[in-house]
């Protein structure tokens, strides 16, 4: 995914940092606002791979730091949950006037109580997705319980949150008993998503329930089975991204559909600092690319030539099922088994130099169906001639330019 760093203002007049996260082909469907856990900021590794999740479905993502947080300007000891929920509002107005609207809004932990009470007031926005979110905001008071309630009004209380020190203000804890969820959840006419983990030891499964109780349908709920409150293990964060992906299929408003003679020509691939993950957007389709382990990659996709043998493994099924269908012949299945070496070329005389070897993809069909050899050798015969094949033996020619920033 492509981020880029950008600011805007919140109604207090303190800058808000944020990142947003634009699809690698830049083609933007629509637009997700995501809010982080208390006390934590927008470059949380789970926060990153969720939103890498949503890009490669073509949602932009805005994920910014709350006031006081992060590189967010402001004094956290000034805030409350309703200020976070005022920045939610004000992020949703910087995408408006950018990118577009949110459709959408994540929230993490108690982010996630916080989009609840933004989508209210965001007529837009058509999917709500919590992930480890309280049931009411006043669940939080736990982690800093016989702190504040006593301090004196308007004198900052050092507390202690997942081993760090945080200054909060009295008015913290008054603000959050204004905040009614279950009232507001009935109320909410959204389509909702609640991820938790069972074993969430900081916000405990039963907030889950009692959240699926109080909304109304559409609503779902996905366990995240193994999963820590911070989704500190990376294949769950992976997991949740591609869920959210797939879950908004259904409620986001789908973009006008381009000329399909145009996309399907057109290939983005994006790596950033991360190795060796890649994105690939080819068309209106998203995969990951990446290296083994052995060579210093997480192996989250295939390699380079595993997508070069993907392509002639389909080319070549594709245009054996077309031969035949055209023959009529009883071809009920094509499996094509593929693997790439590198091998000294059959007419080399030095087998020191480079020059003299060359790559070799070994292809085996495996053909299911009523049909004589006469049949399987033409198949073998066909199979030769598909483009990609072709492409392949072929003088194939590259030019490479550089992008000219506008």
């Amino acid at each position: 995914m492509n981020s880029q760093k950008v600011t805007f203002l919140n109604r207090s007049g303190m800058e808000i940092v944020a990142k947003l996260d634009i699809p690698v082909d830049g083609k933007i469907r629509t637009c997700a606002l995501f809010a982080h856990c208390f006390t934590c900021n927008k470059n949380l590794t789970a926060v990153r791979n969720i939103s890498r999740s949503l890009t490669q479905e073509g949602i932009a993502v805005l994920r910014f730091d709350f006031t006081g947080l992060g590189e967010s300007g402001g004094d956290f000891a000034d805030t409350n949950f309703s200020s976070n929920v005022e920045d939610l509002l004000d992020a949703a107005d910087y995408l408006k006037e950018n990118l577009g609207m949110p459709q959408m809004l994540i929230g993490h932990s108690l982010g996630g109580a916080a989009v609840m009470f933004a989508a209210e007031q965001l007529e837009e926005v058509k999917a709500v997705v919590t992930i480890g979110a309280p049931a009411n905001p006043q669940h939080v008071q736990h982690l800093f319980q016989g702190k504040l309630e006593d301090a004196p009004e308007g004198e900052p209380v050092e507390v202690n949150i997942g081993g760090r020190g945080f200054k909060l203000k009295r008015q913290f804890v008054d603000d959050l008993h204004t905040k009614d969820m279950p009232a507001l959840l009935k109320k909410l006419r959204k389509a909702t998503l609640i991820m938790h983990a069972p074993f969430d030891t900081t916000v405990g499964i039963e907030n889950a329930r009692e959240m699926y109780h109080h909304l109304m349908h559409p609503k779902s709920f996905i366990s995240l089975d193994g999963a820590d409150h911070l989704l500190n293990n990376k294949a769950d964060s992976l997991y949740a991204g591609s869920v959210i992906a797939a879950w908004a299929h259904r409620y986001l408003t789908e973009p006008e559909q381009e000329d399909p003679l145009h996309t399907e020509k057109q290939v983005a691939v994006r790596i950033g600092t991360e190795k060796y993950v890649t994105e690939v957007k080819a068309g209106n389709h998203s995969l990951i690319a990446d290296e083994p382990k052995s060579v210093g990659g997480k192996d989250l996709g295939p390699s380079p030539y595993e997508l070069v043998a993907a392509g002639l493994g389909a080319c070549t099924a594709m245009t054996l099922r077309m031969y035949a269908d055209r023959k009529k012949w009883d071809l009920q299945e094509v499996t094509v088994h593929l693997s790439h070496i590198r091998e000294h070329a059959p007419d080399s005389q030095n087998s020191n130099q480079a020059s003299s070897m060359m790559s070799t993809f070994e292809r085996v069909l495996e053909l299911e169906g009523d049909l004589d050899e006469k049949q399987k050798q033409r198949l073998m015969e066909i199979a030769n001639r598909c483009p990609v094949h072709r492409t392949l033996e072929g003088k194939i020619g590259i030019r490479t330019s550089l992008k000219q920033n506008p």
